[in-house]
C-alpha cells in the first residue's frame, strides 16, 4: 500500500462544556475534552477496573456552533476525524506540545435536554426527535437530519 490513513473513530462523553472561539472573518473554533472509557475484569482480584483516556477535541466553523447549541458536559458523541500534533510556548517559556482530535464528521448519541431529564430523575423524557444532529463539518449544510434513537444494546465491537 503506497498511501497513509490518519483517521480516528471515538464514542465517548464530554468532560467539559464546549468552548467557541471566534475569529475575524467570521470563523471559529471550538474544543472540548472526550473521555473513553475501557472495562475489565482483574483476573487475580476478580475486580472491576475501568480506565478512562481523554482526548482533545476540534471542531471548526458551522460544525462548532452546532457543537455549543447541542452539546453539554457528560453527553455522549461520536467523532470521526484526523489526529493533528501541535506545539506552543507555555508562560514558563518552555515549548509544550499537544495531540488533538480535528473532527471531520460527528453524530450526537445524547442531548443537553436528555441529560437534563437524567440529571432530574425523569429517564422516561425524552427530546424531541430532530434535536440530535449529525453532520459533517466541511461544506455548508441548510438542514441537519436527526439522529436515530439510541438502542440498549452495547455496541458491536
Amino acid at each position: 500500500m503506497s498511501g497513509t490513513l490518519n483517521k480516528v473513530m471515538l464514542i465517548g462523553h464530554l468532560g467539559d462544556e464546549v468552548k467557541i472561539h471566534y475569529f475575524e472573518g467570521g470563523n471559529c473554533i471550538a474544543r472540548f475534552p472526550l473521555a473513553t472509557n475501557e472495562t475489565y475484569t482483574n483476573r487475580q482480584t476478580g475486580e472491576k477496573v475501568t480506565n478512562t483516556d481523554w482526548h482533545n477535541i476540534v471542531v471548526r466553523n458551522k460544525a462548532a456552533e452546532i457543537c455549543e447549541k447541542y452539546l453539554g458536559k457528560g453527553d455522549k458523541i461520536y467523532v470521526e476525524g484526523r489526529l493533528k500534533n501541535r506545539q506552543w510556548q507555555g508562560e514558563d517559556g518552555q515549548t509544550r506540545y499537544t495531540t488533538e482530535v480535528h473532527v471531520q464528521e460527528f453524530t450526537f448519541l445524547s442531548t443537553k435536554s436528555e441529560s437534563a431529564a437524567h440529571a432530574q430523575g425523569n429517564p422516561q423524557q425524552e427530546a424531541p426527535q430532530g434535536n440530535a444532529p449529525t453532520a459533517p463539518t466541511s461544506g455548508p449544510k441548510e438542514t441537519v437530519p436527526p439522529v436515530e434513537p439510541e438502542q440498549d444494546d452495547d455496541l458491536p465491537f
